[in-house]
C-alpha cells in the first residue's frame, strides 16, 4: 500500500514563506515523477509544479520565480519551497506521485493560508 503524507502547511502573512514536504511510503520501486497541486475554495484543483525523475521541472506561470520544487528519490521525499506568498496562494496543497508499475497516488492535502 502506497501512502503520501504532506506536512508543512500553515498560516503566514503575505510575503512570507513555507516549505511543504511529501513523504512516500510503502512498496515503491521507483518514483517517476512528483507534483504539487492546489485547490482553493470553489475552484478546481490545479497544477502548481512538478518534477520528473531526471530532475526536470515545470512550474505554472503563477508561481514561477516564487516556488521551488525538489525531490530526494533515495529518501522518497518531495518538497515545495514557497516564497513571496500571496493571498491568492491560499488553498489546500496536494502532493502527487507517479510510481513505477503502480500508478498515480495522492496525499491527503495540507492547508496553506496567507492572511494579514
Amino acid at each position: 500500500q502506497v501512502q503520501l503524507v504532506e506536512s508543512g502547511g500553515g498560516s503566514v502573512q503575505p510575503g512570507g514563506s513555507l516549505r511543504l514536504s511529501c513523504v512516500v511510503s510503502g512498496s515503491v520501486s521507483s518514483i517517476l515523477a512528483m507534483g504539487w497541486y492546489r485547490q482553493a475554495p470553489g475552484k478546481q484543483r490545479e497544477l502548481v509544479a512538478k518534477v520528473a525523475g531526471d530532475g526536470s521541472t515545470h512550474y505554472e506561470d503563477f508561481v514561477k520565480g516564487r516556488f521551488t520544487i525538489s525531490s530526494d528519490s533515495a529518501k522518497r521525499v518531495g518538497y515545495l519551497q514557497m516564497t513571496k506568498l500571496k493571498s491568492e496562494d491560499t488553498a489546500v496543497y496536494y502532493c502527487q506521485a507517479v510510481i513505477r508499475d503502480l500508478g498515480t497516488y495522492w496525499g491527503q492535502g495540507t492547508q496553506v493560508t496567507i492572511s494579514s
